[in-house]
């Protein structure tokens, strides 16, 4: 397997370059939590379950990803700040053909 490049803004504007493992099952939640990129206790607070919006992000990239799940669609249809570009984290597993994603996390709310 091979790692992949992405680049993850955090909630204060600082944009990371992040190396993620595609051979490890992680989701961009994870690789954020990793990284520490957002306050410990913000993010993932379900525990990756779709179910709490804690890891909305925003796509900035062109990089093509799986569909929604009813779940995340669900989720976010309830969530803050959403944009037509949201997608939650968890949701996300890191493959090798996310190479070059950009992601800006949500706000916290």
């Amino acid at each position: 397997m091979e790692d992949i490049n992405i680049k993850i803004t955090d909630r204060d504007g600082v944009t990371h370059e992040v190396v993620a493992p595609t051979d490890m099952a992680m989701n961009l939640m994870e690789v954020v939590r990793s990284y520490e990129l957002a306050e410990e206790g913000t993010i993932g607070i379900c525990g990756g379950m779709a179910m709490c919006a804690s890891c909305q992000c925003y796509i900035l990239s062109d990089t093509e990803l799986p569909d929604m799940s009813d779940d995340e669609e669900a989720m976010l249809s309830e969530a803050f700040n959403v944009k037509p570009n949201s997608r939650l984290g968890c949701q996300i597993q890191m493959t090798p053909e996310l190479e070059g994603l950009e992601v800006v996390l949500a706000p916290e709310e």
